[in-house]
């Protein structure tokens, strides 16, 4: 069941990653202007999440032995407060992400985006003391030069009509979304470490209830400030692919965004986050190729270097991770049989 329930997030987080940037594309693409709207799209789907958390509610009212002491609430204060922090910083990330896929060919934005583990990398080093290995570091500089290949030649896929410096503010405020999901994953992992309670798939859910919640709010506050509300209904009007579509490539952005992180956390509960991490490592090929298929993008030289740089990269970075935990298993094998030695308890007739 354990492995089904696997298959399925990795599907379910497959679909997100890849989805999520070619639907907000296609807002822009097509007459959308608004850069607050996609934003609290991202996250906007978050009541979906009470479904698992139900579902998760009576399954423990069911097995434990005193269903009465079951709590439709696990979170503590503390975790509380640091995860709507952590979803308000969510929000932000979320505005600077939108901003980037506006100015950006998907295809050059997805690469930019896959910069993020050199700021995972660092600020964990910060955070939660992870330390560094060779294999790290060369994944650190691999995806470091993918970046400035990029970055050298701007002008080569530019969109029709737009001009330099949006181009170039676009590629900025994508790396620095890149930068600042960086700093989330840590900021998450420190608070796993710090929480003082078990953590449980039940309270995984209510961290990410919370935090696309908050991250929402962010957002909706900047929908206010811009006045967005009032420009739905007249954008809907002018959209090219019509009113109707308008509103369902919204819908449709949502619950897929809401996809990757429900798929990412079922994952990382499932197995690991390094499983997590491959699958959005694997899915970034097929975001390249359905950028080109669907939006006819250009796919010059230095995209295929970059992208080239960024696999060996991740490939680099988790097969470090992979032998540095083969390592771990080794050691703890050669400890425990003396101690299963001395503490094997004899079965009873």
């Amino acid at each position: 069941m354990r492995k089904i329930l696997l298959v399925i997030n990795c599907i379910i987080l497959a679909i997100g990653n890849c989805g999520s940037p070619l639907l907000t594309r296609l807002y822009f693409v097509k007459g959308g202007q608004r850069i607050w709207l996609p934003s609290c799209i991202q996250t906007a789907a978050w009541p979906i999440i009470f479904i698992p958390l139900l579902i998760s509610y009576f399954h423990r009212q069911k097995t434990d032995p005193r269903p009465e002491d079951s709590k439709l609430i696990i979170m503590k204060y503390p975790v509380f407060i640091a995860t709507a922090v952590i979803g308000l910083l969510t929000g932000l990330d979320n505005y600077l992400y939108a901003y980037g896929i506006a100015r950006l060919p998907v295809s050059t934005a997805a690469i930019i985006i896959a910069a993020q583990l050199v700021f995972v990398a660092f600020f964990a080093f910060l955070l939660v003391k992870q330390k560094f290995t060779a294999y790290s570091v060369n994944a650190v500089i691999l995806l470091t030069v993918g970046s400035g290949v990029l970055g050298l030649h701007t002008s080569s896929d530019r969109p029709k009509g737009e001009s330099n410096k949006l181009y170039v503010l676009g590629f900025i405020m994508t790396l620095a979304a890149a930068a600042l999901y960086g700093l989330i994953l840590p900021m998450v992992e420190l608070m796993y470490m710090k929480a003082r309670q078990a953590i449980t798939y039940s309270l995984v859910l209510e961290i990410q209830l919370i935090m696309c919640f908050f991250a929402t709010v962010f957002c909706t506050v900047g929908m206010l400030i811009n006045k967005d509300f009032q420009a739905i209904s007249r954008e809907a009007k002018a959209y090219e692919l019509g009113e109707m579509k308008y509103y369902v490539v919204l819908v449709s952005g949502a619950i897929v965004s809401q996809c990757f992180f429900l798929g990412a956390i079922g994952v990382i509960f499932c197995a690991s986050s390094l499983v997590s991490g491959i699958i959005i490592a694997v899915s970034l090929p097929v975001t390249e190729l359905l950028a080109v298929i669907f939006f006819n993008e250009k796919f010059q030289a230095e995209k295929g270097v970059a992208l080239f740089l960024s696999l060996w990269g991740f490939i680099s970075y988790f097969y470090g991770d992979i032998k540095k935990n083969r390592s771990k298993e080794e050691k703890s094998d050669q400890k425990n049989p003396s101690q299963a030695t001395e503490m094997t308890p004899v079965a009873a007739p």
